[in-house]
């Protein structure tokens, strides 16, 4: 009885097993990319080491949950690839872990055939596997990560497994762009096995495998992080990867103040800098170093979309909760001022946080300038008076807020703006932290006025900044604390929508909407690249592309990262040089070819 008891249950989970199992779709069109030009250089060569900084030791390795969203978090994710990307010239796809992919009929599910070549930094091979953890991890409330959550919840219908190398991934609605929402990175299961509640204590220091060409390999808190190129990574080879990644190790001091940095680079303690300051660009670089060849600059314009860089409005605070307010603090802000005499006519007023995004940008909104006689009409509509010290005042509300920023050379930005501020009767006290403080800060909405810029994706993304859902509460990027209603509609109709023309329409509607708001005050853009390096550090003769926007900085980047490399016979020729005085041509390089037409 028994047996056949067995037998029975035995057929039938056999039974449901080859029913459940998922086929591929018979009418599969396979697509792949093995065309688009190369833009790594061949000349490039693999070894040595180089040396960078940050600002800050990373609060956390975790790339999601508490504290995880910093600058350090780049340099983790830049590392665990993804199935597809898009070429940074043609943007056109291109294969990654995938080596082919295919688009379903229903337009939201695209197939996928990964590179068998794909292994972890452990050595264990990737599959399909960990692309459906990936989904079950992001879902998950163990991360304590409420926009993952929810975007994997509300755009990833699921991931579904044919074989070890062959998988789906199905939006949650037909896409314009579906290659944008479900080139999913995989995430290891082996590795973290089954979340539970401890998993933001767990992980918080732990050394996540990746898919990258990089992996951490040693670290000491507060001081410094080395990562170490994968010799044997599976990638190596690839089209598109070739030529790449060639430093053996990228090692990130930390230097907190950028003026201490400086004096590092200058002693050839890190090999790069960031130029994009004006002082440093037309000033601070006329030194011997520079004058005697042993270090190079170069200008290299870009054509992307622009970092939306400002002053970002908390809406909580009781000063900022009407609109006029806020509106006379935006007249207050004399941002030309500072273009032309702070930073030399370098830069440009950024009109709005949603510029360069070509067909997607709503170019008839301009920002607000600099007008004292609005500033005044507007805090007389909101009830205010001049004091005694010329700063509004209504009631025991002072006009007086505090501005928090991080970098060194902001200083002087900030000192313009205020002592502008101070004619148009708006007080500025500014506060300087260091970047990881500075922006938990912000995520814990603790803060008056954030002097920062965000990131920027290929399409503009509203939800995560402006949506209600993400107001009064911490760890979320709605560091304003918008909370519209009107706007919530609009944000979920764009995403929600099927048709590229009415999404492109609504980007543009909610873009005014912001403005109207009022809660951003744009600054400046900066639609190039300015860095310093020392001589052994070499670039391909078109040092970038289109997307580039850090050449030394983002080294791990799919798609415009690690093109540079170490010259060791450069090294030795420029430390000979310099021990004996003598001179090298000097080297500025301006290169113009992908400049933005403005």
């Amino acid at each position: 009885m028994k047996v056949k008891l067995f037998k029975i249950i035995g057929l039938g989970l056999l039974s449901f097993c080859l029913q459940a199992a998922p086929k591929l779709p018979k009418d599969i069109k396979w697509l792949s990319n093995d065309t688009d030009p190369v833009y790594a250089s061949p000349d490039a060569k693999k070894g040595g080491t180089v040396h960078n900084f940050m600002t800050g030791y990373p609060i956390t390795f975790r790339f999601v949950g508490p504290d995880s969203n910093g600058s350090f978090r780049s340099f983790i994710l830049d590392n665990q690839f993804a199935l597809i990307d898009v070429h940074p010239n043609t943007r056109n796809i291109i294969p990654v872990l995938a080596t082919h992919w295919a688009f379903g009929s229903d337009k939201k599910t695209m197939y996928f055939k990964l590179n068998k070549l794909a292994r972890w930094s452990d050595g264990k091979p990737v599959t399909a596997d960990d692309f459906v953890f990936n989904l079950e991890f992001m879902r998950s409330k163990h991360i304590v990560a409420p926009w993952y959550n929810d975007y994997y919840t509300k755009e990833i219908d699921k991931v579904i497994a044919y074989d070890d190398h062959t998988l789906a991934v199905v939006s949650m609605k037909a896409k314009p762009d579906l290659h944008l929402t479900v080139s999913l990175a995989p995430l290891p299961r082996h590795f973290f096995g089954k979340l539970d509640k401890n998993f933001v204590k767990k992980y918080n220091w732990k050394i996540v495998p990746n898919t990258g060409p990089y992996q951490i390999s040693t670290f000491k808190k507060g001081k410094h992080v080395t990562m170490k190129r994968k010799k044997d990574w599976w990638a190596k080879d690839l089209r598109y990867m070739k030529n790449r990644f060639n430093v053996d190790k990228y090692v990130l001091k930390v230097i907190r103040d950028s003026n201490i940095a400086w004096e590092h680079f200058k002693k050839n303690k890190i090999d790069f800098f960031n130029l994009t300051f004006p002082q440093y660009w037309h000033i601070k670089s006329k030194i011997p170093i520079f004058q005697k060849g042993y270090v190079n600059k170069i200008w290299f314009y870009n054509d992307m979309p622009q970092s939306a860089s400002g002053m970002w409005l908390n809406q909580d605070r009781a000063i900022f909760k009407d609109k006029n307010v806020r509106y006379a603090f935006a007249h207050a802000m004399n941002v030309d001022k500072v273009i032309k005499k702070v930073l030399r006519g370098d830069y440009m007023r950024l009109q709005h946080g949603y510029m360069g995004y070509g067909e997607y940008t709503n170019s008839s909104i301009k920002a607000r300038k600099f007008d004292i006689a609005k500033t005044k009409h507007y805090m007389q509509k909101a009830g205010f008076k001049r004091g005694a010290d010329g700063i509004w005042k209504k009631g025991n509300m002072r006009f007086s807020v505090e501005v928090t920023y991080s970098a060194e050379p902001h200083t002087r930005r900030l000192v313009v703006l205020k002592e502008e501020a101070k004619k148009a009767g708006i007080e500025l006290r500014l506060q300087k932290m260091d970047g990881p403080t500075m922006f938990k800060k912000f995520l814990e909405k603790k803060h008056d006025v954030a002097w920062m810029g965000w990131s920027t994706r290929i399409r503009p993304g509203f939800w995560e900044g402006f949506h209600s859902v993400n107001a009064h509460k911490p760890q979320t990027n709605n560091i304003t604390n918008t909370d519209d209603k009107e706007m919530d509609k609009l944000i979920d109709a764009y995403r929600a929508s099927l048709d590229a023309a009415e999404r492109i329409k609504l980007a543009k509607t909610i873009q005014k909407k912001i403005h109207d708001v009022g809660c951003f005050v744009p600054t400046f853009m900066v639609p190039y690249v300015r860095r310093a390096y020392w001589r052994w550090i070499k670039l391909p003769e078109v040092p970038g592309t289109k997307w580039t926007e850090s050449m030394f900085d983002r080294p791990f980047d799919v798609t415009t990262g690690g093109l540079f490399w170490y010259d060791p016979k450069l090294h030795k020729e420029t430390k000979k040089m310099m021990k004996a005085n003598k001179s090298l041509p000097p080297i500025t390089i301006v290169n113009e070819r992908y400049k933005m037409k403005i």
